[in-house]
């Protein structure tokens, strides 16, 4: 009878004692514990009726036979049976647990899914605005930057104008100093031509009335205007001759002023053949440098101060001893330094 429980034991040995069971039901336990708690109550089963033995006995006297415990076995039976009830229905609870766990953990999986992709379209479109922006950076500089070399080409056409205008404004100035100074010449000979044929016909008429008159008187008078005629035509090819020899002496002296100054000038490195600038000199009839200043500027600072230099570095400027030439050319005199001139 023990043996026969024994191998009843052995063949139904209940699951929840495989190492898999228990394993299952401890980290179920844990979860169920870690998120709600849980509890569950053991049924109470009806007890087992009792058994009744009988035995039939013969007059003799018989033998005692050996009392059997007929109520053990269904009773371990029972505790089996609900033993093994808990066991599927902790593993069944377990089970859904687990199952409830990974819908949670699905759920939070598909969250988090959702969450980084929101995060990146959020980064995407954020990269995508600094992306813009620096396009938009990128533009304004384009721009900005268009607009300075406009600036810019503007700045040195404009100043090339005024260059252009400042040159043909000393052209324009030259050109109507020369058209004076002929025209102040064609005067003069016209004034000396009038004089002439005034004169000429005062000696006519004075001749006339010297052959009507005193003869000798009206011809001593005439040798005498004749002689003044003279002198005045000796005085003013004198005045040309000297007119002249001023001019020549004033082309002499310019040019040894402007070797003085382009012997002393150092133009700066920028400076390029287009660049001019115009200086008026004033001088002392000693040569001395009374003053000079800027009249026609390069628009370049450093190329105009190189000009001032040099015609400050000269110490005494070369002039004409003569103080008619000196006071008409060279008390106040304009000239242009160019960096093709200055060879």
């Amino acid at each position: 009878m023990i043996g026969h429980e024994r191998d009843i034991g052995d063949r139904t040995q209940p699951p929840w004692k495989s190492p898999v069971a228990l394993s299952v039901f401890l980290h179920g336990l844990i979860l169920v514990v870690a998120l709600a708690g849980w509890s569950w109550t053991t049924p109470i089963s009806d007890p087992v009726p009792p058994s009744i033995s009988a035995r039939l006995v013969t007059q003799a006297e018989p033998e005692p036979s050996p009392v059997v415990d007929v109520i053990d076995e269904p009773d371990r039976d029972q505790e089996r049976q609900e033993a093994e009830e808990e066991q599927r229905r902790q593993a069944q609870e377990a089970e859904r647990r687990r199952q409830e766990q990974e819908r949670a953990e699905e759920a939070r999986r598909i969250q988090q899914q959702k969450e980084q992709e929101q995060q990146r379209q959020a980064e995407a479109e954020q990269e995508r605005e600094r992306e813009r922006k620096r396009e938009a950076e990128q533009q304004a500089a384009k721009q900005k930057a268009e607009a300075e070399a406009k600036e810019r080409a503007r700045q040195q056409a404009e100043e090339e104008r005024r260059r252009e205008e400042a040159a043909r404004k000393a052209e324009a100035e030259r050109l109507e100093a020369e058209q004076e100074r002929q025209k102040q010449e064609a005067e003069r000979q016209a004034r000396e031509e009038r004089e002439r044929q005034e004169a000429e016909r005062k000696r006519k008429e004075r001749e006339r009335q010297l052959k009507e008159s005193q003869l000798e008187a009206l011809a001593q008078e005439a040798e005498q205007e004749r002689e003044a005629e003279e002198r005045r035509r000796k005085e003013a090819a004198a005045a040309k001759a000297r007119q002249a020899r001023m001019l020549s002496e004033s082309e002499k002296y310019r040019g040894l002023i402007r070797q003085r100054l382009m012997s002393t000038w150092y133009p700066p490195a920028s400076a390029t053949s287009q660049m001019s600038t115009t200086l008026q000199i004033t001088l002392l009839p000693t040569g001395e440098l009374a003053s000079v200043t800027v009249v026609s500027g390069s628009g370049n600072t450093a190329f105009d101060n190189s000009a001032l230099s040099a015609a400050t570095a000269v110490g005494r400027y070369p002039v004409p001893d003569d103080q008619q030439t000196f006071d008409a050319y060279f008390r106040q005199f304009p000239i242009e330094f160019n960096p093709e001139n200055a060879q």
